[in-house]
């Protein structure tokens, strides 16, 4: 025997808002997911609610009371096949969204997972996908990883700064930069995967405008709980396309084993191939140290051409880098080269 309870409001949407208003951040998710899976799913039992939220059952049924409370339109059943469901007459009409577009929604969600550090994405996966029966989505052909690496180490800074902007609050941290390190204090507004990087971007308290900051170079990240007012964000043309202007034009002499280098990073119009087998590459730098570190990458696959000091510096550390390796011992080479430099003083 089943005992049953139906509640019936026609006020659905203010009903659901004033249910969410009466608790924490966490338990408003909770409710909406809940009500997002109800609107899908024929029936649930409170078990499977515990475990898809991870709470206690003892939560959830507090939590079907809330909704209960709120007007929301819910039957409780108990009993052998019982469990939680939503009247007929208040579910979703899940055939607004195509298989194409719900199969672009999991994408976007599955994308985000591979960087969380929490299972939220998943859960809302679950609940996007929660019955198949009646929109068919197929297994995506594209699958985007925005992780890195450093996953270990981003996925809780990526946790912490979306909390602290979801609540307003400053964050503080060290930062390690090419001009040194500094503390600084920002009010978080974006997190902004760019460049092949996550970056955060906030109003700098220090520097008095918005600022962007490489998640990588970040250590001793904390929420200070100081709660700042939002400022109009500058217009999204803000984040410049390149952010590595080029200052100057360098072309090099390649192997033709490194070809495939020059097409990963630079592209196929970046070399021709000469009658040798050689590659000629020309391409624009933004700065000589990026420059050297990528020459010194490839070893002696490849010899920069012009410009003519450029060469003379790399040589300069090149033969910086053989003494430090060589050592002390009796080197004609490094003898050779100390004599000149001491001409030059």
């Amino acid at each position: 025997m089943t005992m049953e309870r139906t509640v019936f409001s026609g006020t659905f949407c203010r009903d659901i808002i004033r249910a969410a208003k009466k608790g924490t951040p966490m338990k408003i998710d909770r409710l909406i997911g809940i009500l997002s899976i109800l609107l899908q799913e024929e029936k649930v039992t409170a078990a499977y609610l515990a475990e898809i939220f991870e709470v206690s059952r003892r939560t959830i049924n507090r939590d079907v009371e809330a909704l209960l409370r709120a007007g929301i339109p819910l039957t409780t059943s108990q009993g052998q096949n019982g469990g939680i469901s939503i009247m007929p007459a208040y579910r979703i009409d899940r055939t607004v969204l195509t298989s194409f577009e719900m199969q672009s929604i999991l994408t976007g969600l599955r994308s985000l997972d591979s960087v969380a550090g929490t299972n939220r994405y998943q859960q809302l996966m679950k609940k996007l996908s929660s019955d198949q029966a009646s929109v068919q989505v197929p297994e995506s052909h594209i699958m985007i990883n925005l992780s890195s690496w450093y996953k270990t180490s981003l996925s809780p800074k990526i946790d912490l700064i979306q909390k602290a902007i979801e609540a307003g609050h400053s964050v503080k941290f060290c930062y390690y930069a090419p001009s040194g390190e500094t503390v600084r204090m920002i009010d978080p507004y974006l997190l902004v995967f760019q460049w092949s990087s996550w970056y955060v971007w906030g109003y700098c308290r220090g520097r008095k405008d918005f600022r962007m900051f490489k998640l990588n170079r970040i250590q001793e990240l904390s929420d200070t709980g100081d709660h700042y007012e939002k400022l109009p964000l500058p217009p999204i043309e803000y984040f410049p396309e390149n952010p590595y202007p080029r200052q100057f034009h360098i072309t090099a002499v390649c192997e033709p084993e490194i070809k495939w280098h020059l097409i990963e990073e630079f592209g196929m119009n970046s070399f021709r191939e000469r009658e040798d087998g050689k590659l000629l590459f020309e391409f624009d730098f933004s700065s000589k140290e990026n420059l050297f570190g990528w020459l010194l990458s490839m070893g002696d696959q490849i010899e920069l051409t012009e410009p003519a000091e450029f060469r003379r510096d790399m040589a300069e550390l090149a033969m910086g880098i053989y003494e430090k390796y060589a050592g002390k011992r009796n080197d004609p080479l490094l003898a050779t080269h100390r004599k000149q430099s001491y001409n030059k003083t």
